[in-house]
C-alpha cells in the first residue's frame, strides 16, 4: 500500500488501522459515531489524540483525483475541508476488482451538514441563509477558476458565522481547476447547482414538510439570484463622471464589506476625459479575517472577524477619547485582546465553553449586550450581562458530542 500525505507531521500515518479491509468491513470498536450528512460512498470516522478523522471509500483514480484537488482548493485559501492523506494500491479480492483507494481528511469542527440544519426545524430565514453562503461559496470558486460540478447543499458543510452561516465545499469528485471560467462554464455548474437545490428541498419537502412561504422551485431560482448579484458586485465594469471619483472608494469599501479585498484597478478615461471607465480585480475573500489576524493573531470567520473588529474600532475610539490622544491600531488590538476578548471567554463556565466556537461566543454575547442595552437604555457591559447570556442563550444550546473535539456532524462523502 502507498500513503500520500498532504502535511508528513501532521496525520497518525502509523495508526494501526485496517488500511487494507474493505471500509465497510472495518468494527466498529474502532470507529467513531458523529451525525452525519448523506453518503455516496462508504465513509467511517476515526478519533484520535483530540482530533477526528473522515475516511472516504472510492475508486482509487477518483480518491487521487479529489485528494490532489482538495489541496488546489486549500491553497487558494477557499473555504474547504482539509485534505490529510490518500492511501492507494489497496489489495483486491479478485483480478476483475477495480482498486480502491482510501481519501482521509480532518473533521470540521463546529460544522452541521444540511440535513442536520433542517432536522433541527427549517424556517424560512434559515432556508435563505443557507443559500446565502451557497452562493457565496459557488462564486469565490468561480472566481478562482474552480468548476465544482455538483454543487449542492449536502455537498457543503456550514458553520455558523456572527448569526449566519458560512459553507465549506466538502465533496471535489467531479471538480476541475481551469485559470479561468468561461460564461458557459459558469453558468452551467449554476444550472447544476439550481437542479440539485431544487431536488434536495422537494426531498424535504416530502420528508419533514416545509414551512408556509418555502417553495423548491422558487428556493433554486433564489439561489440564481443571488449568484448573479454578487458576481456582478464583483465584476462589473461602471462608468463615472470624471467629477464622480469618488464613487470608486465606495465601490472598494462595498466590495470590503463583503470580504474581498481589490488586487487591481484599471481606470480609463473616456469620451475626451468627461467620464472615466472602471474595473476592479478582487483577490480571494477574507478581507476582515485577514486584517484580524494580522492585529490579534485569531484565525476567525469572515463575519465573525467584521464583527470583532468593530468592537476592537469601538474600544480603539473611547480609550483614545478617555486618554485625550490617538491610540495606535496596534496597540488598542493588543489591549482589547488582554482586557476584553480573553477575560471574557475564561468567565465562560467550561461546561458551556465548548458548545460553540469562541468566536462565535464573542458574537452572541455583543448581540445579547445590544439587546439588553436597548432594552435598559443604556450601555452594559460584558462583565454583567454575561449571566444572563450563559443561562437564556448559552445553556439552552445542545450539547456538543464527548468524543475527540468532533463537536459538530460530519463530512458528506
Amino acid at each position: 500500500m502507498r500513503f500520500r500525505l498532504a502535511n508528513t507531521d501532521d496525520y497518525p500515518a502509523g495508526l494501526n488501522l485496517p488500511w487494507a479491509t474493505p471500509l465497510e468491513q472495518w468494527p466498529d470498536e474502532i470507529c467513531t459515531d458523529v451525525e452525519r450528512g448523506l453518503h455516496r460512498n462508504p465513509v467511517r470516522f476515526v478519533a484520535f489524540e483530540g482530533a477526528i478523522y473522515t475516511i472516504k471509500e472510492l475508486l482509487e483514480h477518483v480518491a487521487t483525483r479529489e485528494f490532489t484537488m482538495l489541496r488546489a482548493l486549500q491553497e487558494l485559501q477557499l473555504p474547504v475541508v482539509e485534505p490529510v492523506g490518500v492511501v492507494t494500491e489497496r489489495p483486491v479480492a479478485g483480478p476483475n476488482e477495480e482498486r480502491r483507494g482510501l481519501l482521509v481528511t480532518r473533521f470540521l469542527k463546529h460544522s452541521m451538514p444540511f440535513r442536520h440544519v433542517i432536522a433541527r426545524g427549517v424556517t424560512p430565514t434559515q432556508a435563505h441563509q443557507l443559500l446565502d453562503a451557497l452562493a457565496d461559496l459557488l462564486v469565490n470558486q468561480h472566481l478562482a477558476g474552480f468548476f465544482w460540478g455538483d454543487c449542492s447543499l449536502s455537498n457543503a458543510l456550514f458553520r455558523l458565522d456572527a448569526g449566519r452561516y458560512s459553507a465549506y465545499l466538502v465533496d471535489a469528485e467531479t471538480a476541475e481547476i481551469h485559470v479561468s471560467l468561461s460564461n458557459g462554464q459558469r453558468r452551467h455548474d449554476l444550472a447544476i447547482a439550481q437542479e440539485n437545490v431544487i431536488g434536495e428541498f422537494m426531498d424535504l419537502q416530502a420528508g419533514f414538510g416545509l414551512p408556509a412561504g418555502l417553495d423548491p422551485i422558487e428556493l433554486g431560482g433564489g439561489l440564481l439570484t443571488r449568484y448573479e448579484s454578487l458576481w456582478a458586485e464583483l465584476t462589473r465594469e461602471e462608468v463615472f463622471s470624471a467629477q464622480e471619483q469618488y464613487r470608486i472608494d465606495s465601490r472598494i469599501k462595498r466590495l470590503n464589506e463583503l470580504g474581498f479585498d481589490v488586487e487591481e484597478l484599471d481606470i480609463q478615461t473616456i469620451e475626451g476625459g468627461h467620464k472615466i471607465r472602471v474595473r476592479v480585480q478582487v483577490v480571494e475573500p477574507g478581507h476582515h479575517r485577514r486584517r484580524l489576524e494580522a492585529l490579534t493573531g485569531l484565525d476567525v470567520q469572515e463575519n465573525q472577524a467584521r464583527r470583532m473588529l468593530n468592537d476592537l474600532d469601538h474600544f480603539r475610539a473611547w480609550h483614545s477619547g478617555s486618554a485625550g490622544w490617538h491610540l495606535p491600531e496596534r496597540e488598542a488590538a493588543r489591549r482589547w485582546l488582554d482586557e476584553v476578548y480573553l477575560p471574557t471567554l475564561v468567565a465562560i463556565p467550561p461546561e458551556q465553553r465548548g458548545k460553540l466556537d469562541d468566536a462565535e461566543i464573542f458574537h452572541q454575547l455583543l448581540e445579547h449586550r445590544w439587546y439588553l442595552s436597548e432594552r435598559t437604555g443604556h450601555d452594559l457591559p460584558l462583565v454583567e450581562i454575561m449571566p444572563s447570556y450563559v443561562d437564556e442563550v448559552l445553556a439552552k444550546l445542545p450539547v456538543p458530542s464527548p468524543i475527540g473535539d468532533g463537536r459538530g456532524p460530519a463530512e458528506p462523502g
